[in-house]
């Protein structure tokens, strides 16, 4: 399981890093996480591939809400 933050500056973000883990491991789960409430991988992210989202900024309870959500789907 990783969290992948959408949007790095300068960097791979998200939903490219997830595109490339899949092919290492197609069974990866991910947890997409941003700052961005209107990006299509925040609203739908299930439709990207993303088992959760964590929208920034979040706390311990919705960290571990995400993570028990994937958790459940294993």
């Amino acid at each position: 399981m990783v969290i992948l933050d959408l949007i790095i500056r300068d960097g791979m973000g998200g939903q490219e890093a997830f595109a490339h883990l899949r092919k290492i491991d197609p069974h990866v789960k991910a947890i997409v996480s941003s700052g961005s409430t209107t990006d299509p991988a925040v609203l739908e992210y299930a439709h990207h591939g993303f088992q959760a989202v964590l929208v920034k900024p979040y706390g311990k309870r919705e960290l571990a809400a995400a993570l028990q959500k994937v958790l459940e789907k294993l």
